[in-house]
C-alpha cells in the first residue's frame, strides 16, 4: 500500500503540475471534457475543491508553488464573498472549508479565518426556523444530502468563535436530515421537500437518484462522510448507528471491484460507475475510524483506494489533466462518466488521510 501510494501522489502532482499557471487566476469546470478541465467562465459550487488540491499538494511536498497558488485563489474567494458572486446557494463550504479554512489552519493568517466566517454568516442566513432545516438552492423549499458536508463549517466556525450559534444551526439541520432523508433501511434520499409556508414535511424526490425509492450513490456518500465529521466536532453518540447503517449499506452494494455504480440499485451491469462517490466514502470511514475503528469499514475503504489507484487514474491518459476517470457528475442530465472535481479532491484527501496524520480541513 505504501508504494501505491507514493505512486499515486507523485502521478498527481505531474497532473497538477501540466496546469498549474492555467489554474492559479481561473479555476477548473466541474466536469472534464474529453478529460481534459478547461477554465470556467462562470463560479459556481466547485471551485474549492481545485484550491483544496492544492493545498493537499503543498502538505504533501512543500513546495510553494502550490501554496502561492491557492492563497491567489483565496484572495478571488474573498473578493466573490465582498461583492456576494453567486453565492446565493448552500454550498458555502465546498467552497470556503477547502479554500480559506484550510488557508487558515495551514498558514495561521487571521485573513482567512475573517473570510470563512462571512461564509459561515452566510450559510446560517439559509436557515428556515419553520421546518429547521438549511435551505439548498433558491427554490423549490428543500433540504438536499449534499448540505452534510456544508454544516461542518458551521461547527467550524464555533470552533473559532466561541460563538454556539453557528453549531446551533448545524445541528438543527442535522437533526431535521436525520428525520427525512435517512430511511429507516439506512438508505437515502436526495432532495426532501417542505411546505413553504408551514415549514410541514412533505416528500422526498429523486434528484439525482435513479429513482425516488432508489439510493444515489454519491448521496450515500455524503451521508457517510457527512456523518463522520459531524460526529468529530459533536461525539453525538445518536450519530453512531446512522453511521454504521449508511456505510454498511453502501459496502453491501459494492460491485466485485469495490467502486459503486451511480446508483446502489445497481450492484452489475453496464451502467455507469462513480469513482467519486468512492473516494467520499473513502474519507468518511477514515474520519470515523479516529473515533471508533471497525475493522470491516476499513477494510473495504482500503480495496475501494487500491481499486480506485490501480484501475480508475488517467495514469495511462497522458493528456488529460485530472486524475479520476468514472467519476459521474449527474446521469438524469446525460452527462458521461470522465473527470470530475469534487471525486479528485476526495481521492487526494483519501491518499494524505492513508499517509499521514492530517488535520482535515472541514
Amino acid at each position: 500500500m505504501k508504494t501505491k501510494l507514493e505512486n499515486a501522489i507523485k502521478d498527481a502532482q505531474a497532473k497538477v503540475d501540466s496546469c498549474l499557471k492555467t489554474f492559479t487566476f481561473a479555476f477548473p469546470g466541474a466536469q472534464s471534457n474529453g478529460y481534459v478541465y478547461e477554465p470556467t467562465a462562470e463560479f459556481g459550487w466547485t471551485e474549492g475543491f481545485w484550491t483544496g488540491i492544492l493545498w493537499i499538494l503543498y502538505e504533501f511536498t512543500g513546495n510553494e508553488e502550490y501554496k502561492n497558488a491557492a492563497e491567489i485563489q483565496c484572495g478571488i474567494f474573498k473578493l466573490r464573498e465582498e461583492k456576494d458572486v453567486k453565492l446565493d446557494h448552500h454550498d458555502m463550504g465546498f467552497l470556503y472549508s477547502l479554500s480559506c479554512v484550510a488557508a487558515y489552519k495551514i498558514t495561521g493568517d487571521d485573513k482567512y479565518k475573517a473570510t470563512a466566517l462571512k461564509a459561515a454568516d452566510r450559510l446560517c442566513r439559509r436557515f428556515r426556523e419553520k421546518g429547521q432545516f438549511l435551505q439548498a438552492w433558491a427554490m423549490p423549499v428543500c433540504l438536499i444530502i449534499d448540505t452534510l458536508l456544508n454544516i461542518p463549517l458551521l461547527h467550524w466556525a464555533s470552533e473559532v468563535s466561541g460563538d454556539a450559534k453557528y453549531a446551533d444551526i448545524a445541528k438543527a439541520h442535522l437533526d431535521t436530515a436525520l428525520e427525512t432523508i435517512i430511511r429507516d433501511d439506512f438508505t437515502t434520499r436526495h432532495i426532501y421537500m417542505f411546505d413553504a409556508e408551514t415549514g410541514e414535511r412533505l416528500r422526498g424526490i429523486a434528484g439525482q437518484a435513479y429513482s425516488a425509492d432508489s439510493c444515489w450513490a454519491r448521496g450515500q456518500a455524503w451521508a457517510i462522510a457527512g456523518l463522520a465529521i459531524s460526529y468529530s466536532y459533536t461525539k453525538d453518540e445518536k450519530l453512531i448507528p446512522f453511521f454504521n447503517g449508511v456505510t454498511e449499506h453502501f459496502i453491501n452494494n459494492l460491485p466485485a471491484d469495490y467502486i459503486p455504480y451511480w446508483d446502489l440499485v445497481f450492484t452489475s451491469g453496464n451502467e455507469p460507475r462513480d469513482t467519486s462517490a468512492a473516494a467520499i466514502a473513502i474519507c468518511g470511514i477514515l474520519e470515523m475510524g479516529k473515533h471508533i475503528p471497525n475493522p470491516k469499514f476499513e477494510e473495504a475503504a482500503d480495496k475501494m483506494l487500491i481499486s480506485l489507484m490501480d484501475n480508475y487514474t488517467t495514469r495511462n491518459l497522458k493528456f488529460s489533466n485530472g486524475l479520476l476517470t468514472d467519476a459521474m457528475y449527474d446521469r438524469n442530465r446525460g452527462h458521461g462518466s470522465e473527470c470530475n472535481i469534487w471525486g479528485d479532491y476526495f481521492y487526494l484527501e483519501a491518499i494524505i488521510r492513508k499517509t499521514k496524520n492530517w488535520n482535515r480541513y472541514w
